[in-house]
């Protein structure tokens, strides 16, 4: 029997990287007077990496070898740097500039109604998952999931599968109690490294992704008006995610 639903974040609730962290990391690079900006080719690219000072440093090494930061404490000067980046990305969430992705709010209210359990894994930190869920749902909603596993509460962050064991061992479940909810490819590497039972939903970073370890993928969760599209696994001829279709997945 299903008893829990495990949400990624960034992408996966809300298709927050092109339109939030992206612009948020350049705010913040113009803050700091530095002449990098990320456009949306080179952003794809940068989120190999997870993690935002861990994508800062990815660049860095990747992409602008050119570049010397300024003092001593090269550490202290990137985690400066992302939490400028943070007040920008909170900044744009307060305009509501970033919705919840199709059927996001409808399937949580449902899982609520029926007693079943929420939690969040995700690399991002924990204040830019309040922000989202306080700007997007309400601020009681930060109430609604009984863990919240976020930025750096485990060392390995995704692909590695900490993020995801953590919660799991927080709730005290094993992994077939729960399915967990992704968009990306090193997301899936996690929670199926969990051994947990995936749903994908690609945006459009992530949509040439090899999701071949994942239960089911679609392009979004669907609303009963509004059928979700199929790209690879069984849908039990669902048009829509609804907890009929997770109990059937959960199986």
């Amino acid at each position: 029997m299903l008893k829990a639903l495990i949400f990624d974040v960034d992408g996966t609730l809300a298709d927050t990287e092109r339109d939030g962290h992206r612009v948020a990391f350049n705010l913040a690079f113009a803050e700091a007077g530095l002449d990098w900006e990320w456009s949306e080719e080179l952003y794809g690219k940068l989120l190999a990496v997870t993690g935002g000072k861990e994508r800062i440093r990815y660049y860095l090494d990747n992409f602008r070898t050119d570049v010397t930061l300024p003092g001593d404490d090269e550490a202290a000067y990137i985690a400066n740097l992302h939490k400028t980046k943070t007040k920008h990305y909170t900044k744009l969430l307060e305009t509501g500039a970033i919705p919840l992705r199709t059927g996001v709010r409808r399937l949580l209210d449902e899982a609520r109604a029926a007693g079943l359990r929420l939690a969040i894994s995700t690399t991002t930190t924990p204040v830019n998952v309040e922000a989202l869920l306080t700007h997007t749902l309400g601020a009681e909603s930060m109430d609604w999931f009984e863990v919240i596993a976020a930025g750096d509460i485990v060392p390995a962050k995704k692909p590695a599968p900490d993020i995801y064991d953590y919660a799991l061992k927080e709730m005290g479940l094993a992994a077939e109690d729960c399915l967990a909810f992704e968009d990306s490819l090193n997301g899936i590497f996690s929670s199926s490294g969990a051994n947990l039972k995936t749903i994908v939903t690609v945006n459009g970073y992530t949509k040439e992704d090899d999701f071949s370890k994942a239960t089911l993928v679609l392009d979004n969760l669907g609303e009963p008006d509004k059928s979700f599209t199929v790209m690879a696994g069984d849908d039990h001829g669902a048009s829509f995610v609804n907890l009929e279709l997770l109990q059937a997945l959960a199986k």
